[in-house]
């Protein structure tokens, strides 16, 4: 399976509306939505069935019980994070609870101890094609390792596609470098602003890290033609594959407000997307090395 990984630097750039105009334009078969902290592919790739849930179990969290407290207090003095308070019987706050073990490994009467939690909903969709996504609960960490496990489930739900689409999150964190992880190609939607263009470079300094092949597209070109043509520049500068420049279109809007994709509407964006995956889909066939 060849993986297409979707990026952009900063949020807002339009990585998901690409995204979703390259998964209707390959057809595809499997698809994913790394962003697991706010995924919204599915406004756009309406399906049919419900999905199949799993609870995601991120780090453990201190349970305390207090029929067997004593209330030493050593728990709350030695918790480095501020997660027990003594007012409410020396409860355990999850949302500051790391789950390091040292208040289970100090009490004297064995009061305390580490219990899986729920840090997420895994959920898989399976009907004309495999959507795997995921929503990270409010305050849970080890977004990562979530993203990790959508990719996994996407894997194993459909091993003979070919191709797989997937939507990452914004920035260069953990659930962007777990969505890395074992890609073929990045695509990075940058946005001609001068916040867009540094976070562009980021992203970029990020992503060659990877073994993986890179290249650029500018959405909303033509709202400042002077960062536009600075971003060109750079990816030329860098050697980088430059694919193809998206205008800003009142059509988008629209569209996704009525949960479409932009290929299913006539708009100038749509056209030009569609230039754009031709590119980059020669990129990622090995027919063309730059563009």
């Amino acid at each position: 399976m060849k993986q297409l990984l979707i990026l952009s630097g900063k949020g807002g750039t339009g990585k998901t509306t690409v995204a979703g105009a390259f998964i209707k334009l390959s057809n595809a078969r499997a698809y994913a939505d790394c962003d697991v902290d706010a995924p919204n592919l599915h406004l756009l790739m309406a399906q049919a069935a419900s999905p199949q849930r799993t609870d995601y179990f991120g780090m453990p969290k201190a349970q305390i019980n207090t029929d067997l407290c004593v209330k030493c207090d050593l728990c709350r003095q030695n918790c480095r994070f501020e997660a027990i308070d003594p007012d409410f019987h020396y409860t355990v706050d999850e949302f500051a609870c790391e789950g390091c073990g040292v208040c289970e490994s100090i009490c004297p009467v064995g009061a305390i101890r580490l219990v899986d939690a729920v840090a997420g909903d895994l959920m898989l969709y399976s009907d004309d094609a495999v959507f795997s996504t995921a929503q990270l609960k409010m305050g849970s960490g080890t977004s990562g390792l979530l993203v990790t496990e959508v990719k996994k489930q996407m894997k194993a739900a459909a091993p003979e596609v070919s191709l797989a689409i997937i939507d990452g999150s914004p920035g260069i964190g953990c659930p962007v470098i777990a969505s890395l992880s074992g890609t073929d190609m990045v695509l990075i939607v940058a946005e001609p602003s001068v916040s867009g263009i540094s976070d562009m470079e980021r992203i970029i300094k990020t992503t060659q890290g990877f073994d993986t092949e890179i290249a650029v597209c500018i959405n909303k070109y033509n709202t400042n033609f002077d960062k536009t043509e600075a971003i060109v520049t750079y990816c030329q500068n860098m050697g980088i594959p430059f694919v193809g420049k998206i205008p800003f279109d009142a059509k988008v809007v629209e569209a996704v407000n009525q949960g479409k994709s932009i290929v299913d509407v006539e708009c100038s964006a749509g056209s030009a997307v569609k230039e754009v995956y031709a590119r980059t889909m020669r990129m990622l066939s090995g027919e063309i090395t730059g563009v």
